[in-house]
């Protein structure tokens, strides 16, 4: 149980780092922690409904169609009707997205590597084989879950 709690609490003192070092950037362009990856997720991974973005981003679905509703308001995405099934509705970063991200990008890209520049070679390895180590496990983890017939039945 020790291991697990501190293995949690490294993450969330890297992961409030993280945020206060590029909290500052996103702050710039008026968009929150929340609203950037979700953005990002949809820039990076195409169009997806918004349960897709909702699992991908860890939310709840209200939650992810909030996010939504004000990034579509502000004009960095769109809802997009499937054209498969009309049933079926995708959201999708705009052109006004990209331009502001095209410009921002280089400059939180350029933070971060500042702020981990004190890491060797060796270290960085380390450092990215422990994270994807971590994601790994917690995607195996959730998966097993999921197929869990104890959980099904909930």
């Amino acid at each position: 149980m020790q291991a697990a709690r501190d293995v949690l609490h490294a993450y969330l003192k890297v992961s409030r780092r993280i945020t206060e070092e590029l909290g500052g950037h996103f702050g710039k362009l008026n968009l929150t922690f929340p609203q950037t990856l979700a953005l990002t997720l949809l820039d990076t991974d195409g169009a997806m409904p918004i349960s897709a973005l909702a699992k991908a981003t860890g939310s709840a679905n209200s939650t992810t169609s909030g996010i939504v509703d004000r990034l579509e308001k502000a004009g960095l995405l769109r809802r997009v009707r499937s054209e498969k099934d009309r049933r079926v509705i995708y959201v999708e970063v705009t052109d006004k997205y990209r331009e502001i991200h095209a410009e921002s990008k280089n400059h939180a890209l350029e933070r971060f590597a500042d702020a981990i520049s004190g890491l060797n070679e060796e270290q960085l390895d380390q450092v990215i084989t422990g994270l994807k180590l971590l994601e790994e496990t917690l995607e195996q983890h959730r998966v097993q879950k999921e197929d869990s017939p104890k959980d099904q039945l909930r």
